[in-house]
């Protein structure tokens, strides 16, 4: 009975222990996911806050991305890697890397400021009844002149109207004879194509002053009335625009895309743009302006802008067609759907991911990843312009890369492949990008015409960003079309260094159109000679006109 009792006793021991171990495994496992969602919200709450310093530094900071130049940090990691890049740069050009490329530009002088613009001298002389000598009385004579000062003067825009009149001469002797007048009207030889009654010169001013200075049509119409005491509507105003450039700009534009897609290497870029009335669209529903630049091979610039209500990859694949080659573009997956392409990545990028991974005040901490992954691109970054100004042909730069750059590129890798960021931050969105990347990161390698970034296709998109931001919106599909004629007149015409206004001007008052051939057309693009010096002869003569 006594031995039962201990038994008992015994086994509700033993249960009782059981318990207490199921507890205490249930409250370790809850102490456990407890601590593992503490580390959770911890980080989390590191990724918000590096969120918030990144959205601060977006908002308020300065958008660089040359920051990060710590002099003679090159060499800060210990891989031998990294220690052999080093060994293939010359001594001139690792002190070209180590340089800070921040150096002060130098100030211009008044002469370089104003070169160019006619001069005019305002004598500041002595009237006549005081030219005596306050001494002897005996009148004084000139000895020559002393400069004073100098300044710039601006002349405002007039405004004026021409009438144009035939004159008409008929045969005298044939209306007598016949009864019938033989008459014949003067003419200039130069028919009318222009839409509305603007001259060339005022289609283009108006399509300057949006395209190229941002200025919205309502702010034109405005500057007119206020100015000039002219009352023409907004909507004047951009039919000028759109009519014009759809019937005199067509031929041109289709004359450079044909040139365009002939290159060996592109480059694209997209963004939003808001048109209020599209087909079966509703007003807030975004379309987007695509943004085509040739690359750095020997050929003359282009720029061309499209316009397609959606951000399909059939829009690029339909514009690139026929076209072979290397095409820089973001990440965007939608250029995968054009043929025939080897996609190249922009390093800007990668670094800029990099950059927006570095913590707040910690730039020139060399122990954050980010700063030395940014460390590696700078490194690259500074050869490409040792390389572009050693190298002009394409041959010469892909050598060059190949032994200096490749090397830099397998240590950044390894690098890259060790980093073990958290999840969630933005170091560990950088890491994902390059590495996804890293096929279109390395073509640049295998042919001297590639760029090393997309800045150029970037700096050309900057234009109708700037100007979406005054004028919002276009109204129209067709508003639209013209916008992309417009800027590929005008950029282009910047980057072949020509007066983008008296290019507009040139294209207005010689009306292009679709049954000149291509050579006809050709010889109208801001690359040729004849136009440039042409253009040139006007902006001369405007400037002595206006003196």
């Amino acid at each position: 009975m006594t031995s039962s009792a201990k038994d008992l006793q015994f086994r509700e021991l033993k249960d009782t222990i059981s318990e207490l171990n199921k507890t205490n495994r249930a409250l370790l496992e809850t102490i456990t996911a407890l601590n593992k969602r503490i580390a959770e919200m911890a980080q989390e709450h590191d990724n918000q806050k590096e969120q918030i310093d990144f959205l601060t530094k977006k908002l308020f900071g300065r958008s660089s991305e040359k920051d990060i130049n710590i002099p003679g940090q090159l060499n800060l990691f210990n891989e031998a890697e990294v220690c052999q890049d080093l060994a293939l740069l010359a001594k001139d050009e690792l002190e070209a890397a180590v340089a800070p490329s921040s150096q002060r530009k130098k100030k211009a002088t008044m002469e370089e400021r104003f070169k160019g613009l006619p001069i005019s001298e305002v004598l500041l002389d002595i009237p006549e009844d005081k030219r005596i000598c306050d001494k002897c009385g005996t009148p004084l004579v000139k000895v020559g002149k002393t400069f004073v000062r100098r300044e710039f003067c601006y002349v405002p825009a007039k405004g004026k109207v021409i009438e144009y009149y035939s004159v008409n001469y008929k045969c005298p002797v044939c209306e007598e004879t016949n009864g019938i007048p033989y008459i014949i009207k003067g003419s200039d030889g130069h028919p009318h194509m222009l839409h509305g009654m603007a001259s060339a010169s005022t289609v283009a001013w108006v399509m300057y002053q949006k395209y190229s200075n941002c200025m919205p049509l309502y702010r034109m119409e405005s500057d007119l009335k206020l100015q000039l005491g002219i009352d023409i509507g907004r909507a004047t105003l951009a039919n000028w625009v759109i009519s014009n450039a759809s019937d005199l700009f067509t031929p041109i534009y289709d004359m450079m895309h044909c040139r365009f897609i002939a290159h060996t290497f592109i480059m694209a870029d997209e963004t939003p743009v808001q048109v209020l009335k599209e087909p079966d669209r509703r007003a807030e529903t975004r379309s987007f302006m695509w943004v085509y630049h040739t690359g750095e091979d020997d050929g003359p610039p282009i720029i061309l802008y499209k316009y397609s209500e959606t951000r399909s990859g059939s829009n690029a694949s339909d514009f690139l067609k026929g076209f072979k080659g290397y095409l820089m573009c973001d990440g965007y997956s939608g250029y995968n759907k054009v043929p025939n392409i080897i996609r190249t990545s922009c390093w800007a990028h990668a670094r800029r991911y990099l950059i927006d991974a570095i913590p707040k005040g910690k730039k020139d901490d060399l122990t954050q990843p980010s700063v030395q992954g940014v460390m590696y691109i700078n490194k690259l970054f500074t050869l490409e312009d040792v390389i572009h100004s050693k190298h002009k042909d394409t041959d010469g730069i892909k050598e060059e890369r190949l032994q200096k750059e490749k090397p830099i590129l397998e240590a950044f890798w390894s690098w890259l492949e060790m980093q073990d960021p958290a999840k969630g931050s933005r170091m560990y969105k950088a890491v994902i990008y390059i590495a996804g990347h890293k096929e279109t990161l390395m073509n640049y390698l295998k042919d001297g015409h590639c760029s090393f970034t997309n800045n150029a296709s970037e700096r050309s998109v900057k234009p109708f960003v700037m100007g979406r931001k005054n004028w919002l919106f276009a109204d129209t599909p067709n508003g639209a079309d013209a916008s992309a004629m417009c800027y590929s007149m005008i950029e282009t015409a910047k980057a072949n260094g020509v007066n983008p206004y008296y290019y507009l001007c040139y294209l207005l008052e010689h009306c292009p159109n679709s049954q000149m051939t291509d050579d006809e057309l050709g010889s109208m693009a801001p690359w040729n000679k004849d136009v440039q010096d042409h253009i040139q002869r006007q902006t001369e003569e405007a400037q002595r006109s206006s003196t």
